[in-house]
């Protein structure tokens, strides 16, 4: 909660008075300025015990919201079909925890990036006509957020799916077998290791840089001559003939910012418990960023989707897995390496 405070200022001829000395002279009011005083989290003056009671009230509302009140999955479930060649799953919205070093059985190292997806749902279910036409998507939502940042309208959507506000609204493109009824919710359960996949988000903004950092080049000499040119791009080349400098020409300019997608990162490791993925390599955005995680558009990479868990992975048919999935190529800290007889 935040305290909000007022400060009159008054004018009088271009200097600025305080309201203190309204009474002493005649001046005429220039306007209101407001300030936050103080800015508090709701459980900052709670006790300890007061806190868990008030998380679990929450935890609570959010359960019985999904399961009972609005939640259409207590209707009839969706007819579920069989996954075949050609077929096309929704994705995941997960959150960049940060990266980690992992070994395989021969020794090699890699970094992989750990993802996790933290309160993932189907909010709503586009069919052709309502999409563009061509394909059947899902809207899915991700990282439940507080209701008071979103409009009236957006919470209208969440109350038909049955699920708490959303930060994150994603569309996935899916297959006429491949859609899911609002309300679903989805685990990391829904990639398996060995799997490859693609991730989208927003680069770090960089700001505004010149050619060496943003496009890599090798600068001017440092010395023979050489004055203010260290770091400068050259000549651009226009030359008399096209006149002009062609769009698309290596320049300084914003830097980061945009949406990158990395395609084709295998998947090493899952952790069922927390719903974390182990990512190979580097993906775009910083951390604790909400991206996007799918199935790999690349054709090489995508013969790994022999039988995957279609649509999604539920967890009343398949029952509990293990709290780890491993990759076969992974070495297992946990697992002993030596064993006597």
């Amino acid at each position: 909660m935040a305290t909000w405070g007022c400060r009159f200022l008054l004018r009088r001829g271009t200097q600025l008075v305080s309201s203190r000395t309204a009474a002493e002279s005649p001046a005429h009011l220039a306007g209101c300025i407001r300030t936050v005083k103080t800015t508090t989290w709701f459980e900052e003056h709670l006790t300890e015990d007061n806190q868990k009671f008030m998380r679990n009230i929450m935890a609570e509302e959010y359960r019985q919201q999904t399961a009972e009140r609005f939640s259409p999955l207590k209707d009839e479930p969706w007819p579920r079909h069989e996954w075949t060649q050609g077929s096309r799953r929704v994705g995941l919205i997960a959150v960049k925890l940060g990266m980690a070093p992992i070994w395989t059985k021969t020794g090699e190292k890699h970094a992989v990036t750990l993802l996790q997806v933290q309160d993932c749902h189907v909010i709503k279910c586009l069919s052709k006509e309502e999409f563009d036409g061509r394909t059947a998507a899902l809207v899915i939502g991700g990282k439940n957020v507080s209701p008071f940042h979103k409009s009236e309208k957006m919470m209208e959507e969440f109350r038909n799916a049955g699920v708490p506000a959303k930060q994150k609204l994603s569309y996935f493109k899916v297959s006429d077998n491949a859609l899911l009824k609002p309300g679903t919710p989805l685990y990391a359960a829904h990639f398996r290791p060995g799997q490859f996949v693609d991730v989208t988000a927003k680069t770090i903004g960089k700001g505004f840089q010149g050619v060496m950092k943003r496009w890599g080049f090798k600068g001017q000499p440092a010395s023979h001559g050489q004055t203010k040119t260290h770091r400068r791009p050259g000549a651009s080349g226009p030359g008399g003939d096209p006149a002009k400098v062609f769009k698309g020409k290596k320049m300084p300019g914003r830097m980061g910012n945009t949406y990158v997608t990395a395609h084709g990162l295998k998947i090493w490791r899952v952790n069922t418990k927390y719903n974390v993925l182990y990512v190979h390599g580097s993906v775009p955005g910083h951390r604790n960023c909400v991206l996007k995680v799918r199935d790999t558009k690349l054709p090489t990479r995508s013969s790994s989707l022999l039988n995957p868990p279609f649509p999604t992975y539920f967890t009343e048919e398949e029952g509990d897995l293990e709290d780890d999935l491993y990759d076969d190529d992974l070495f297992v800290h946990t697992d002993p390496s030596i064993t006597l007889t």
